[in-house]
């Protein structure tokens, strides 16, 4: 099975459609599939939902997308950097679901591993229990958090060989093993894809049985919050 492609736009020809579900790799702006996300940009799809931990910011990662009106909810725990996902969201024009952010990383990770659902104690007794079922275990509340299923997943990785074993760097690895495994189709975007064999099977942090789809590209490093200090 051919995995490797050439472009953002080809590895995702044929898999997108108006509304789907969409579980997107990365933390804040690291580790975030931007080359994927300019080619969703780019074929005008709509109605999208979104797993992630934030939306980028106003210009760059799914920041992008909400600028468009081509997401209609995000699943998201945190979205403090994004002024358009907050004008959205108060206005009613966005729909949120706020997800605990290990909450939000447990529930990719047990959607990819076949399990529908568990308990957590986060949440308990907030507004993000609302309407969950509740059930005490050892004289301790906890909330039901169902697993995440995407139509689509997107991550980004920093090797890849063309079988599809990705390895990711530092902080990019929060999200984006477990975002990779919880979709029906899984496309990664990596800055080198390096021959088969060439990754120590130890270091592989998402075996190629999950990645369907490849490419490599040249990617953006931003910087989320500049602090700097008087010379």
């Amino acid at each position: 099975m051919q995995k490797v492609f050439n472009s953002a736009a080809e590895a995702l020809d044929g898999v997108l459609s108006d509304g789907m579900f969409i579980a997107a790799g990365g933390f804040g702006l690291c580790g975030i599939p931007e080359l994927l996300i300019a080619a969703i940009h780019d074929s005008g799809v709509k109605d999208l939902t979104f797993a992630s931990n934030n939306a980028g910011v106003d210009d760059f990662g799914l920041g992008v997308l909400l600028q468009t009106r081509q997401v209609k909810k995000m699943i998201s725990s945190y979205v403090g950097e994004n002024d358009e996902f907050m004008r959205q969201y108060l206005s009613g024009e966005l729909e949120l679901e706020f997800a605990p952010q290990g909450t939000l990383a447990e529930r990719m990770r047990a959607g990819g591993a076949g399990i529908p659902g568990f308990y957590t104690k986060t949440g308990v007794g907030t507004v993000i229990a609302e309407g969950k079922e509740h059930k005490d275990f050892d004289g301790q509340t906890y909330i039901l958090e169902r697993g995440i299923v995407a139509d689509l997943a997107i991550v980004k990785a920093w090797k890849g060989d063309a079988s599809g074993n990705l390895v990711y760097r530092k902080t990019a690895r929060n999200f984006n093993p477990n975002a990779a495994t919880c979709g029906r189709i899984c496309v990664a975007e990596v800055e080198e894809i390096v021959p088969v064999g060439a990754l120590d099977p130890d270091l592989i942090h998402t075996p190629g049985i999950f990645v369907h789809r490849i490419i490599q590209g040249t990617h953006e490093k931003r910087i989320e919050q500049r602090t700097t200090r008087a010379a």
